[in-house]
């Protein structure tokens, strides 16, 4: 069988980091959403999703084909009807698809002359921005149990400081000395050639992905994940780092989710309660106003390629889109659209050649190249997110 995820209408409720892709390849937990359904189906996957993004994320179509809402994340009880699906069959949540079965070439999908299957059992959907990190205690767990199964993991040096070992497991050649771990609210995972430096005292639900670092002293405090080849240090509290971004220095980042390709300075911090800890608001790109959260904690959207400089200060509930770049003295606004420059004092555009020579630069230094696809997406972004700027 083919399977083909699908962005669904959750897709413009998690911008800014589905401008630049499918909500399929949103991390939460340990693994993205679709290595999680990859690993359930033991085959690939690809993907329906915006136009721009279709070159980079491609479909494949086969005679057969089980398409799934990536909004979903995989479990056995869904993962076992979703096998069993037939031709002119679905999956439904509520009013919610799940999942369907379709043809090849069968571009029109009329529900009301399917057969439909109504999901009643638990299930975790990733709807908004804020269930990435809201979630991700959850999805930790779900992914712990799902890649340790049958599984032994690599022995915890005898120099750190270890709370229900059990509950521990370290991928080969991950390193970690004079650590403290405490495993007892939730798992601990160490993926392969990650490093905890020494000092460093992390509480789980905890996951720190492939080639991964955590810098000398650093303070973790669970539910966290740090992405494949992403740095962090100083204070983070139940935040998720997609791959390849940078919160190497100290600085407080709490119940936030960065994109890939970020950089903070050096004592950047985050707000993420509220003075009058009154329920938080986060902008919506889908209503163009602020959405209520039902939060009361809750810190910094930051999409991709998105940088801010030393002793940065971010608001309660801000939302930064793609390729931002933010300097300067007191808060910026708890908006900052796509490629703006800029800081409290104000904005100007951040021209895409800039960014693109950036862009290069940055990733070059990760022995990855900023491709024309990657151009591509970055271009249309920028034209779409034009209104929001004040050029």
């Amino acid at each position: 069988m083919n399977y083909i995820l699908f962005d669904g209408a959750s897709r413009n409720n998690l911008l800014p980091f589905t401008f630049t892709r499918p909500v399929a390849d949103i991390r939460t937990g340990i693994l993205t959403i679709r290595e999680k359904w990859e690993t359930f189906l033991k085959t690939t996957t690809t993907t329906v999703t915006e136009d721009y993004l279709s070159d980079k994320y491609p479909m494949v179509e086969l005679e057969d084909n089980v398409m799934i809402n990536a909004s979903y994340l995989p479990n056995v009880e869904l993962v076992e009807k979703i096998k069993g699906l037939k031709e002119n069959q679905a999956i439904f949540k509520g009013e919610d698809v799940i999942a369907f079965f379709a043809k090849e070439g069968q571009d029109d999908i009329d529900f009301d002359s399917f057969e439909v299957f109504e999901f009643s059992g638990n299930i975790i959907k990733i709807e908004n921005t804020w269930d990435i990190f809201s979630k991700n205690g959850d999805t930790i767990q779900e992914d712990f149990n799902l890649i340790t199964k049958g599984r032994t993991s690599q022995s915890i040096p005898s120099s750190n400081n270890i709370i229900a070992p059990e509950n521990i497991f370290i991928e080969a050649g991950a390193t970690l000395e004079f650590a403290t771990l405490n495993a007892s609210n939730g798992p601990i995972y160490i993926g392969k050639n990650a490093e905890i430096m020494e000092g460093s005292i992390i509480r789980g639900p905890f996951a720190l992905c492939e080639n991964a670092t955590v810098k000398m002293a650093a303070k973790i405090y669970g539910p966290t994940t740090i992405g494949p080849n992403s740095k962090v240090g100083g204070e983070v509290n139940n935040s998720v780092i997609f791959a390849n971004s940078n919160k190497g220095h100290d600085g407080f980042l709490g119940n936030s989710v960065l994109g890939e390709w970020c950089n903070m300075g050096a004592d950047t911090n985050t707000s993420n309660l509220k003075n009058n800890y009154a329920e938080v608001r986060l902008w919506d790109y889908e209503t163009e106003g602020f959405a209520k959260t039902r939060l009361q904690f809750c810190g910094l959207m930051m999409g991709d390629h998105s940088k801010c400089g030393i002793n940065t200060m971010f608001n309660t509930g801000t939302v930064v889109g793609v390729s931002a770049n933010i300097f300067g003295s007191g808060f910026p606004r708890n908006f900052v659209p796509s490629f703006s420059w800029g800081g409290n004092g104000g904005f100007t555009t951040y021209l895409t050649k800039k960014v693109f020579e950036v862009a290069s630069i940055v990733m070059a230094r990760r022995n990855k190249e900023f491709t024309e696809q990657d151009r591509v997406i970055l271009e249309h972004v920028f034209e779409d997110t034009k209104k929001y700027r004040r050029e």
